[in-house]
């Protein structure tokens, strides 16, 4: 890849418009709508573009430790947050008691705390007899009385 088609990358990413990003790369304004189409049909160029916007998407997105760190802080009653008064002043509080409980209920159940237990008892001679009969009536048509 050349230079003017890592500008191009380059903003491409930024724009998200072929044309825009091949006049920004240094193309001619007359051709900047060709070049960049025949840019994005490059296979190096494309999978370049790929490539760095999935690494944006992964800086973008938190990952299930910082879920669990934050929902912990919040637990623990590290983090605070703006709230306005009554008399429109904002202040500099702890997160209320009602988002810690929430947060302490979310990582309980991320935790498994709150599995429920299911006793199941199955006759197996019982389900036996009512799959043969299934079975039965499938084949031949016939149910046993």
């Amino acid at each position: 890849m050349n230079e003017r088609q890592k500008r191009f990358v380059d903003f491409y990413i930024q724009t998200g418009n072929a044309s825009e990003a091949a006049r920004m790369a240094g193309y001619s304004k007359n051709i900047a709508n060709r070049i960049g189409a025949e840019n994005l049909s490059k296979p190096v160029i494309r999978a370049e573009i790929n490539s760095r916007l999935g690494e944006l998407k992964t800086q973008r997105t938190a990952d299930t430790q910082e879920i669990l760190e934050h929902l912990t802080s919040v637990v623990r009653g590290e983090l605070t947050e703006e709230v306005v008064t009554n008399s429109g002043k904002k202040i500099t509080a702890k997160v209320n008691q009602r988002d810690r409980l929430k947060a302490a209920e979310m990582l309980l159940k991320v935790n498994g705390a709150f599995r429920e237990q299911v006793d199941v008892k199955v006759d197996s001679s019982t389900l036996f007899v009512e799959t043969l009969e299934k079975i039965w009536s499938k084949e031949y048509g016939k149910t046993t009385d």
